[in-house]
């Protein structure tokens, strides 16, 4: 099929990662794939959660959330509904096991890591830009941790990304736009670590089943993608 931005099916939108984009965080980006953008602020806490006390190890969690004008048509603040949204509440559960599971949490000591997602702009793949985002803004914060010599090693063991694809009008496409997305008859994302190994699959038949062959297409699709945003991160982190 012919795509909106007039991409191949095997292409993933255009990535521009800025370092630093806040001044005060010990770690901060912004992403923009195509028209999503997301901020991606790294906090650390010198105090783990309680079930993290006296274990030598520390923690990473995830707080993502969506501005009111993020999309065509203005959402309403979790906060006047005095209630997160349980889409809100899955994806920053997703984008935390995301990144713990790359992170060395005893080299990190009894700290707690906090990440902060906020979408400024929606069209597709917020959940996966935010992992994508996150990792370079957490690796910043590692980097600020060791320099000032307050953990000793580097305790991120390997690079993590994240990708959306689908099957649209009988086509499987790489990294959807939310139009594709709204269409699409397949809707999964991928995360995936630099060794090729998969951190978490989410697959939907929006429309109709998928076989086998389709999956392992689309996971092909997404290896592809994954291991180009890993490129980008490693180019912006200067490795």
């Amino acid at each position: 099929m012919k795509r909106i931005d007039q991409r191949n099916y095997d292409d993933i939108r255009k990535v521009c990662i800025h370092p630093h984009y806040i001044q005060y965080p010990e770690g901060s980006v912004l992403i923009e794939m195509g028209n999503t953008k997301v901020i991606c602020n790294v906090s650390v806490d010198e105090k783990v959660p309680h079930f993290k006390k006296n274990t030598g190890e520390g923690w990473i969690t995830a707080e993502y959330d969506m501005l009111p004008r993020a999309t065509s048509i203005r959402n309403t603040r979790d906060i006047n509904r005095l209630k997160q949204n349980k889409r809100t509440v899955e994806i920053q559960r997703l984008i935390g096991r995301a990144l713990r599971s790359v992170v060395d949490l005893k080299a990190l000591g009894e700290r707690n890591i906090i990440i902060d997602c906020d979408v400024i702009q929606a069209d597709g793949g917020t959940r996966t830009a935010s992992i994508t985002g996150a990792f370079v803004a957490l690796h910043l914060a590692c980097q600020k941790l060791v320099k000032e010599e307050i953990i000793e090693t580097m305790p991120i063991r390997s690079y993590i990304a994240a990708i959306s694809v689908g099957i649209v009008q009988g086509d499987p496409l790489l990294d959807l736009c939310y139009q594709e997305d709204s269409q699409a008859d397949v809707d999964m994302n991928i995360v995936m670590n630099e060794q090729g190994e998969y951190v978490e699959i989410q697959g939907t038949a929006e429309q109709v089943p998928f076989s086998r062959k389709q999956l392992d297409q689309l996971l092909q699709l997404g290896e592809k993608g994954i291991q180009e945003l890993i490129q980008i991160q490693k180019k912006i982190l200067g490795e």
